[in-house]
């Protein structure tokens, strides 16, 4: 017969073992229900890897690819070259004041970036216009003041097409071009380029081990992903810009 010692020992570890069951009955719940929810699958697995991802270089023929020399007038008149970014972490992009597409939703997302990293002097971006012909400094001052432009280092450029073009072609081999049927008459790119603050172009890898090499800038943090299925990228850009800025 058990005595009264060993009965009190025995109840208590009953107890003890209820508690335990419930908690776990609770916790199997619970990442049940965020299963459910795509919670672990999506939220938790893009979490680790965007913590772990690395900002990698992007290689021409095994040499490390940097921005090409440029020197164009940006919003104030003020000429700007590629040594002014040195230093400096920055987005560089490809767009038209006029177009009737994509741009205003670029521009959002770069002043969404811009808000991002307000507090940080070594943060800038670059606005190279396609059609320079109307977009002359005070087209693009004004375009600044419309969209709240106010980054000291955001510059908005200005300058030869063909230079502009060639920029754009043959140095960071980002789309760009006049075509009469297009949309406001020009065709481009919708992405961002990363560039350190050695000048380089950055980008983080996609699961297979490839560089992404410029980031999608036509669809918002707020609209998840477009008609197409395609994800946004501005969550990303804002993890690497930021593991640049720590580098």
């Amino acid at each position: 017969m058990p005595t009264g010692a060993n009965k009190k020992k025995k109840y208590t570890y009953v107890w003890v073992s209820a508690i335990i069951l419930l908690f776990g009955i609770f916790a199997v719940y619970e990442i049940t229900k965020r299963v459910k929810g795509g919670d672990v699958v999506d939220k938790d697995r893009m979490s680790s890897m965007s913590k772990t991802a690395e900002v990698g270089f992007i290689l021409n023929n095994g040499q490390k690819r940097s921005v090409p020399p440029f020197a164009f007038i940006n919003q104030d008149s003020t000429l700007v070259t590629n040594q002014d970014y040195l230093g400096k972490v920055y987005i560089a992009e490809f767009f038209f004041t006029t177009c009737p597409t994509i741009c205003p939703i670029m521009t959002k997302n770069l002043v969404e970036l811009q808000n991002t990293f307000e507090d940080q002097e070594d943060f800038g971006v670059v606005s190279f216009t396609i059609n320079p012909r109307y977009d002359t400094p005070s087209v693009l001052k004004n375009y600044a003041n419309k969209y709240g432009i106010v980054d000291k280092d955001w510059n908005l450029l200005t300058g030869d097409q063909a230079k502009i073009y060639a920029l754009a072609q043959e140095g960071f081999y980002i789309l760009a071009n006049e075509v009469e049927d297009a949309p406001g008459g020009f065709e481009h790119s919708g992405m961002f380029a990363l560039i350190d603050k050695n000048g380089y172009i950055r980008s983080r890898k996609d699961e297979y081990g490839n560089p992404l090499i410029y980031y999608r800038g036509t669809i918002t943090e707020e609209q998840g992903a477009n008609a197409e299925g395609e994800e946004q990228q501005i969550t990303m850009l804002k993890e690497d810009i930021k593991k640049l800025l720590e580098e």
